[in-house]
């Protein structure tokens, strides 16, 4: 589904709310040329008090940090990008969303250095279901090894959610669409698993649960460390710092993808191989279902991760 076949019509965009169809920038804009722009990817779900987003303070402090090795600075406050998203979100009339704020060098100088260009912040919702498909969350996805590696955090800082970086996350993902799979796993530099185009991986073996660390060149997933822990807290022991080998991805009992847009998503096969029975497995129903229990507020935990609108 296209913009153009939902019903938004405002983007918050440096300080004012304009038509979505004027919210533009200059063709020389620095982040265009140079991938020089933090973001972020945030989903407000429609609870039973309301509209209320995930782990708001969370991603917002990821996007501040994610401008540090940048020298990046966003000439707004926390609180004016609260603000602006939960009016956004009035404005709209939105009972769920996904929302991408995003910061870049804009128009000025277009050398590589940005020290003489304007920081410029919009945000944007808009209604956005199930990224791997509906079907995916109870049938799982088929995945591929993809051929391209993750850049490694001594090149670029993987924990900086840094737009230019995701040409890596499209070669990815449109390798293994043109093969006939549905997503793709990347490897690191070392050959050992890290994740997902957009997704943070867990692996599920003998009733244990693993997850790449930091130091695989992953991006510190919120809703990674949201699943760690929902399932610590069920009684599961986590891995959280574990290096995974592309073999162990075969011989696991279960596999599944977490991520603000992919949610918590099973995948059924890697390559050829079929993971368990090829089904969804026990351990991740169990963590879909107390994943979607939290954010659709169907139990009162942890209501500290809620902003309600």
């Amino acid at each position: 589904m296209g913009f153009d076949d939902m019903d938004v019509e405002t983007i918050w965009q440096d300080g004012s709310f304009v038509d979505w169809d004027d919210a533009t920038v200059h063709v020389l804009t620095h982040g265009l040329h140079y991938g020089s722009g933090v973001f972020e990817g945030v989903r407000c779900y429609d609870t039973a008090n309301g509209p209320a987003i995930f782990r708001w303070e969370e991603h917002l402090d990821r996007f501040y940090e994610s401008t540090k090795p940048y020298e990046m600075d966003i000439p707004f406050s926390r609180a004016e990008l609260t603000e602006a998203t939960l009016e956004l979100i009035r404005r709209e009339e939105l009972r769920s969303c996904y929302i991408r704020p995003v910061a870049f060098y804009g128009y000025g100088s277009l050398g590589v250095s940005p020290e003489d260009n304007p920081v410029n912040v919009a945000i944007a919702a808009w209604p956005w279901g199930a990224y791997l498909g509906e079907e995916a969350l109870e049938q799982g996805v088929d995945a591929m090894i993809s051929s391209w590696r993750k850049h490694a955090s001594s090149q670029i800082p993987t924990n900086a959610k840094t737009t230019g970086l995701y040409v890596n996350s499209l070669l990815a993902g449109e390798e293994a669409r043109r093969n006939g799979y549905t997503e793709a796993i990347v490897l690191n530099k070392e050959g050992n698993v890290a994740e997902g185009p957009g997704e943070n991986i867990f692996l599920v073996r003998d009733g244990e649960i693993y997850t790449p660390g930091l130091s695989e060149s992953i991006l510190d997933g919120i809703t990674r460390n949201t699943v760690i822990e929902l399932a610590r807290e069920r009684g599961y022991t986590v891995h959280d710092q574990a290096t995974i080998s592309r073999g162990e991805l075969n011989t696991a009992d279960e596999l599944f993808f977490s991520g603000t847009a992919a949610e918590v998503t099973p995948i059924r096969k890697v390559d050829n191989v079929v993971i368990g029975d090829g089904s969804r497995g026990p351990v991740t129903e169990e963590l879909q279902q107390a994943f979607f229990d939290l954010v659709e507020r169907r139990d009162d935990a942890h209501d500290e991760w809620f902003t309600y609108v």
